[in-house]
């Protein structure tokens, strides 16, 4: 099956904002558990930055990526004419 340029316009923009929100959580998850001991000097509500992004920072980061992706593809659907249903 060929793609038009409709697809790979949908396709490129897709990808676009996975690989951002791939970065920010792979930033999350890993570059900020790897300086933990160079970000203890920051504090969050009394607490090391790094054990409050552990504790819970992080988790509502993930939940922020996920609303945020559920929201883009949403609109990005029904700009393009893909979309399931009514909301």
């Amino acid at each position: 099956m060929q793609l038009t340029e409709k697809h790979k316009e949908y396709w490129q923009k897709n990808l676009r904002v996975t690989g951002i929100l791939l970065a920010l959580w792979f930033i999350v998850t890993f570059v900020i558990g790897y300086f933990a001991r160079d970000l203890q000097s920051i504090t969050i509500l009394g607490f090391p930055f790094p054990f409050y992004m552990g504790a819970q920072g992080s988790l509502a980061i993930y939940v922020a990526i996920i609303w945020y992706y559920a929201h883009y593809m949403n609109k990005l659907d029904k700009e393009y004419g893909v979309h399931e249903g009514d909301d």
